[in-house]
């Protein structure tokens, strides 16, 4: 992981929603990468998490009222807003929204956003219907224009019951990645590099109302394709249909289909690099119904012709713009090496990237398809290395620096015209 965020001052401002105690992992994200926290904590906040354990895990006193006699003897909502190098607002609900969009500094929070010169990056929190309201998407325009960055939300299950939609707020790894692009912390390996990425499930459609898909939540591919951004890289990614935010940093091209998925990676070619971790659907139905299958009783169920989708990866792998590292994944229930050795073959690939996704796999309370940890194996022709059990961010970071380092030996290369052509194949001996 490394302290990529070493000697950086963050100030969190804590507003007050459910996702506030998200906010307490979110401080120990920061601090384990080497920034110092101060946080400041609206009266509203207060009511979901306590100041004690905001600064249990700051290690610094936290700031709550602008009329406090000991911090404001020294002006002090002026020394926090200048006294750091950006400023998170997490959960950033509706009402500090508006309050800095229209200018209001009636509390600590909002006078500190108002008087400061620093970035300022949002994570917007609430119910879904707050969120798209126009009220609000004014006022993200406005603070969008005003230089406000944002990462999130997410869609997804609300607190309250039968609540869903558009509107939790990004998750700690995320913004953390969000500020990480923000301060430009780490060295950065892969800097001029493009890498395409593919990720989440594809959907083959039967009906208008009926799909093929499969349970991949595109946790992984996007994890990689945020840890690829992090070292520097031009990552683009195509992703299928997932209900997680994009990657901070990341150009996103969004897809229902396999096909759909293969026109977009090919269009991206030449690239330095390659990863399909898109769990791509095997078949589609030969022909679309334009109208519901109708349910009738007595006649069963109708028959499906299936025919195979496209393989993307061995396509790539096999391409005459063949990008000079091609990395597949192989999600299996049995016999993992086996078939990821007989995939690494038959598809072109450099190396592949195992994991066991079936029900007993023992990896976390949900498994791997949808969960936050995995446990992988890498295999190439020079052999199988084993990775412990880990969570997907960190699968995605080891996996990225893998990357950078088989990329050293391998040249950037221009056209003639400017414009980028395959990199030649330069691995050191014994690699591929």
């Amino acid at each position: 992981m490394g302290e990529t965020l070493t000697a950086k001052r963050i100030l969190l401002i804590v507003g007050g929603g459910i996702a506030a105690y998200k906010a307490l992992d979110l401080i120990r994200r920061l601090r384990e990468r080497g920034a110092s926290v101060r946080a400041v904590m609206t009266a509203a906040a207060q009511q979901f998490v306590t100041p004690l354990s905001v600064g249990a895990l700051t290690a610094d006193h936290v700031f709550t009222d602008l009329f406090d006699r000991q911090d404001e003897q020294d002006v002090g909502h002026i020394r926090l807003a200048r006294d750091t190098d950006l400023i998170v607002v997490a959960p950033a609900t509706a009402d500090l929204m508006a309050k800095l969009a229209n200018g209001h500094a009636n509390d600590l929070a909002s006078a500190v956003l108002l008087a400061t010169d620093k970035p300022v990056l949002m994570a917007p929190a609430m119910n879904p219907r707050m969120w798209t309201h126009p009220a609000t998407r004014r006022n993200r325009a406005t603070l969008e224009k005003d230089g406000v960055h944002f990462v999130g939300p997410g869609k997804g299950e609300m607190a309250e019951r039968g609540e869903a939609g558009e509107g939790r707020m990004a998750e700690p790894l995320e913004i953390v990645a969000a500020v990480e692009a923000l301060l430009g912390g780490g060295e950065k390996p892969l800097a001029g590099r493009r890498i395409i990425v593919t990720s989440g499930p594809t959907h083959e459609p039967i009906d208008p109302v009926r799909y093929i898909a499969n349970r991949s939540s595109g946790k992984q591919g996007h994890a990689i394709a945020a840890a690829l951004a992090k070292l520097g890289a031009d990552v683009r990614l195509v992703s299928g249909p997932v209900t997680i935010a994009d990657p901070v940093g990341v150009a996103t091209t969004h897809v229902e289909t396999a096909r759909q998925m293969q026109a977009a990676v090919e269009a991206l070619l030449p690239a330095d690099a390659a990863v399909f971790v898109a769990a791509v659907a095997d078949w589609r139905t030969a022909a679309e119904s334009g109208e519901k299958i109708k349910k009738v009783a007595g006649e069963g169920p109708p028959a499906l012709q299936m025919v195979e989708n496209p393989d993307i990866l061995a396509g790539v792998g096999h391409h005459a713009k063949r990008p000079a590292l091609v990395v597949g994944f192989a999600a299996e229930t049995q016999s993992i090496l086996k078939n990821a050795e007989a995939k690494l073959k038959k598809k072109g690939a450099d190396f592949i990237v195992a994991n066991d996704v079936s029900q007993g796999s023992g990896i976390g309370e949900a498994g791997v398809m949808g969960g936050d940890r995995n446990r992988v194996r890498i295999v190439s022709k020079s052999g199988i290395e084993e990775w412990p059990e880990m969570g997907k961010d960190e699968v995605a970071a080891r996996l990225a620096a893998l990357i950078a380092e088989k990329l050293k030996t391998v040249a950037v290369w221009s056209e003639p015209d400017g414009g980028r052509s395959v990199p030649p194949r330069q691995f050191r001996r014994g690699e591929r």
